[in-house]
């Protein structure tokens, strides 16, 4: 269960920065059934971003006195430099330093173009009061962020050739010329072949050259597609001049205040200027809009050429992520990328990627993301990796629906194979071993350890951990995981090994990248039959660049997957492009003085997105980016599983796999705008201070139909805009639902026109609480527009928790069932020991507690008493799996007797996070007890019953259930009283 009130999401903060603290940051607590103190975090204060409810001047329609409107009108950018614009920003600067003020704070840095936000250092005390102040949308720790990271990916997308999508705009040239793709990233190599052009000068565009950049004084200047004008620089730093940016790449600019208050100068391993020391935003940008046919020759291998999806477009560079010494100092804060999508939105470009994500999902009230809403709503696409923790579920970021959520796929391998001297070969991947190689020895990385590594480094093959005198001439067999892959070769060759046989420990994709020594990419379970043999005396392996060819293209295993945590009713990722072995350009520094290099992640699909969107904008300048994103996600096709068959997972794929040449004539399209956006926030209980009603996610009108929670029967609208008139028929493919849409039938006499339609869905043969994936299908005009629909029916419609007093006694409540057979047990009562604590408002990390509930346990009831009722407590709860910790609960501000009540609790270690806001008078600290009661299947006191135990139901007709106590003592006692499916009710006595 979640829960969260308007008060109670005042300290969302403070609960999310539990992330930054050392209790966060240590091993998983010993497992407790009772709330086990642990040591508070550093006293202090930390960096929140706080975002007012103000529109920024992206969307501001007017209402100040004596201010008119800066929104700009369809199809054009933000003008900052207008006297409104002036004196909005003035208006909107002097509030956001009052805010700060009313906690004894001050702004450090503020944004107000596509962002109302400022960045302060506060205590979490200050934090959860200005989260209660009116006007204040959010304040969340300025966080540390990373970016997530045909064998030719244009070819393999149709997108070259005498009939590719690139011949049907005008050739390469022409697609995506005259739109701005901005990369907000770790910066740009510019002496890539990815990247050359002429230089800029200051000769204004022709009519045979509308679109060519210029120098005017410090800034570059681009007629756009849309009518509109970039208006970029080239700042200038370390290692890079003005003259660094050309034609192709029309501006250059950094970002990294917060970063580098954050990381000690000893620790930075990057250059001040918006160079890339790492490599991962040159890969992405030359991956969206690098020049074409650009040949690609390293180590010794001819490539062939490479081509950004679309070449003709320009790039604007916004570095916010940063290399540090080690990867705690290695990415960016959210201030700097708020103020890189703030600056990017303010210089025009009409495309923004962003390869870049959180350990755990973002709220769609995030900074980062409430800055994608503005630039949405400014008409800048926005195009987002989701995420490489696949193939766990729950593991998306960049869910919001104004961004378009990219899953990664493969394209088609380099295989090749493993021969072992015993005659058994495995097949795997590799752009290393270009001709038969050996028979060489062959030996585990474990044989080859130094004497100072330990088992675990030596195995995965880190620096230094393996012996020249063992490994020298030898083929070593490396373990994946730790650190980057060609970083275990390196190891390898440093070592004189000859060769390597890089061996996934788990199922998980093959990565051809480049090595430093001849190898191939093996997957388990091949990995220890292999290690076996290598262990073996007198053991030799051949690499052959020959072997079985996988299908593609295939949801990569690293690709985080849905449902999204945060927004259940949204369908997410939204779409599946390439990104395993995507070769394009990089920094030397960052890739062992390689210029170009094969990289895998959705940090590599989401640059695909953003390269077709440029290219679509090309052809339709005025076009909206929901527009966009539907025209992309309803002309896809399904991925491949392993065996080569269909893949329907939408939780992998999205609606499918971008399809370039489909995507042009989408027939229809579902279209949405500020005003959606905001009422889909205000429907996740967000407020924004917009008046716009709230909008339940399933009837946003979005590509996709997603309904989290259907009991009864559920009825969605959508509305679709003519792009191919025509007459339409609705098909619909949910097997075990009952689906009517009506109407059924849409006819459309012109371009233009919209029509509304809605879709009544209802359970069928289908089974209660596992989802139920299909489509619908509209076909028409020639073309088939397929919307992914997403359904779970619920099994029962019940109170989440009832109250009773005294040592005997019985509360009746109503249920509604929706299953036939329907069965009800009841477990408990139980009491967990009274855990006495004391907090005062200086304890900015509030008093912090575990508890890990055991396998099985039915439910979970925390309770925080203070002594005084008229203490000001709040309590947080986070759950904290595999070191990311999800927000689980958020209490009431003020609270006398907080009660925290989660059924069928998942695992996981749970924080409890207890926070005083102020003293009583008189009072330095406040005493208060947690207590914890974990209901199983066996044990307590008393007894609990619930009747009528198997009753004979009717699907969607209430029944009133009563459950009984006896001989329960006092104090707070905690049942459950459970129905199929692991569904119930929390039943709380004294």
């Amino acid at each position: 269960m979640r829960q969260t009130t308007r008060r109670g999401a005042a300290i969302v903060a403070a609960a999310l920065a539990v992330t930054i603290s050392p209790v966060a940051a240590s091993a998983d607590p010993t497992p407790a059934a009772v709330p086990s103190p642990l040591p508070p975090g550093a006293g202090g204060t930390s960096p929140y971003i706080v975002t007012l409810a103000d529109k920024p001047l992206a969307t501001y329609a007017g209402g100040v006195a004596g201010i008119a409107a800066t929104k700009p009108a369809e199809g054009r950018k933000v003008d900052v430099g207008t006297a409104d614009a002036r004196r909005y920003r003035g208006h909107l600067k002097d509030k956001q330093t009052r805010v700060a003020r009313s906690v004894g704070a001050e702004p450090l840095r503020g944004y107000s173009v596509a962002a109302n936000s400022f960045v302060a250092e506060l205590t979490r005390a200050q934090a959860a009061k200005l989260m209660i102040t009116d006007g204040v949308v959010s304040v969340v720790p300025d966080r540390l962020l990373k970016p997530t990271n045909d064998r030719n990916s244009v070819d393999f997308l149709g997108l070259s050739g005498r009939k590719g999508v690139w011949s049907t705009v005008g050739g390469p040239a022409k697609a995506g010329e005259g739109i701005v793709v901005g990369v907000i990233d770790t910066g740009i190599w510019p002496e890539s072949a990815s990247f050359a052009a002429e230089a800029l000068g200051t000769k204004r565009p022709t009519k045979s050259d509308p679109y060519r950049p210029y120098r005017h004084g410090d800034v570059t200047v681009m007629n756009k597609a849309d009518g509109d004008v970039f208006i970029g620089a080239c700042q200038t730093g370390e290692q890079f001049a003005a003259t660094a940016c050309n034609e192709k790449v029309v501006g250059a600019r950094y970002f990294g205040e917060g970063w580098m208050n954050l990381v000690p100068a000893e620790k930075r391993k990057d250059y001040v200027s918006p160079r890339d020391a790492q490599g991962h935003g040159s890969h992405t940008a030359s991956t969206a809009a690098g020049n074409t046919a650009v040949p690609v020759t390293e180590q010794g291998v001819d490539f062939g050429k490479v081509s950004g999806v679309a070449p003709g477009a320009s790039i604007a560079v916004y570095k916010a992520l940063w290399q540090g010494a080690d990867d705690d100092s290695t990415g960016g804060v959210t201030s700097d990328i708020v103020a890189a999508i703030d600056q990017a939105v303010a210089d025009g470009v009409n495309v923004i990627n962003y390869s870049v994500g959180g350990s755990s999902e973002s709220s769609a009230d995030d900074p980062t993301a409430l800055a994608f809403l503005n630039a949405a709503a400014a008409g800048v696409f926005v195009s987002s990796s989701a995420g490489n923790s696949g193939p766990d579920p729950e593991s998306l970021d960049n869910t919001a629906p104004w961004q378009m959520t990219v899953a990664a796929s493969t394209v088609a391998p380099y295989p090749a194979s493993v021969e072992l001297g015993n005659g058994a070969r495995f097949n795997g991947a590799s752009t290393t071993v270009t001709a038969k190689f050996g028979p060489k020895p062959l030996i585990t990385a474990l044989a080859a350890k130094a004497a100072t590594a330990t088992d675990a480094d030596a195995e995965n093959c880190l620096a230094g951990s393996l012996d020249p005198a063992k490994a020298a001439g030898k083929a070593v067999v490396c373990l994946r995981g730790v650190v980057a892959r060609p970083e275990k070769s390196a190891e390898v060759a440093r070592a004189g090994g000859v060769a390597m046989v890089l061996a996934n420990p788990s199922d998980q994709d093959l990565g051809a990248d480049l090595h430093s020594v001849p190898t191939v990419h093996i997957n388990a379970p091949d990995t220890q039959a292999v290690l076996d043999y290598a262990a073996t005396a007198g053991a030799q392996v051949t690499l052959l660049p020959t072997g079985a060819s996988m299908p593609y293209p295939q949801v990569a295993a690293f690709s985080s997957r849905g449902p999204s945590y945060r927004n259940p009713d949204l369908l997410k990722p939204d779409i599946a492009a390439p990104g395993v072995a995507i070769l394009a350009a990089v920094a030397p520094p960052g890739a062992q003085g390689k210029n170009f290099d094969f990289y895998s992640g959705t940090s590599m699909a989401a640059p695909h997105i953003a390269g077709l969107a440029a290219l679509y904008l090309g052809e339709h300048p005025k076009w909206s980016p929901a527009r966009i994103k539907s025209a992309m996600m309803t002309t896809t096709y399904d991925t491949k599983t392993a065996t080569g068959k269909r893949n329907k997972d939408v939780y992998a794929q999205g609606a499918g796999h971008v399809d370039p040449a489909r995507m042009l004539k989408p027939g229809l399209v579902y279209d949405a705008a500020e005003k959606d956006w905001l009422g889909y926030l205000e429907g996740l209980g967000h407020q924004t201070g917009s008046g716009v009603k709230p909008i339940k996610g399933s009837d946003l009108n979005y590509p996709s139909i997603g309904v989290a929670e259907l009991f009864g029967t559920r009825t969605v609208t959508r509305t679709v805009t003519a792009v191919t008139p025509g007459v339409y028929r609705a098909k619909v493919d949910l097997p075990g639902m009952k689906v009517k849409v009506s109407p059924s039938t849409l006819h459309f006499k012109k371009a233009g026109e919209t029509k509304k339609f809605t879709v009544t869905l209802s359970l069928g043969t289908a089974t209660a609480d596992a989802p139920v994936t299909g489509s619908l299908t509209w076909t028409g005009a020639g073309t088939a527009v397929r919307s992914p629909i997403l359904v779970t029916p619920q099994s029962v419609h019940a109170p989440t928790d009832v109250r009773g007093k005294g040592a005997a006694g019985s509360v009746s409540f109503e249920v509604t069932p929706a299953l036939k057979k329907f069965p009800i047990k009841a477990y408990g009562m139980v009491a967990g020991p009274k855990v006495p604590s004391t907090i005062s408002p200086e304890d900015i990390w509030g008093s912090q507690f575990a508890i890990t509930p055991p396998a099985g346990t039915k439910a979970m009831e925390l309770a925080v008493r203070p002594d005084n009722p008229e203490a000001q407590l709040g309590v947080i709860v986070v759950r904290r799996v595999n070191g990311v910790e999800l927000l689980e609960y958020v209490s009431d501000v003020l609270s006398a007797d907080e009660r925290i009540v989660i059924g069928a609790p998942k695992p996981g270690v749970y924080l409890a996070i207890v926070l005083n806001f102020e003293n009583l008078p008189g009072t330095t600290e406040t005493p208060f007890t947690i207590q914890a009661n974990l209901v199983s299947a066996k044990g307590g006191v008393g007894s609990l019953v619930a009747t009528p135990q198997n009753p004979k139901v009717t699907p969607g007709v209430p029944l009133t259930v009563t459950a009984k106590w006896a001989k329960v003592p006092g104090g707070r006692h905690t049942g459950y009283v459970e129905y199929p499916n692991g569904a119930g009710t929390v039943v709380t006595v004294n």
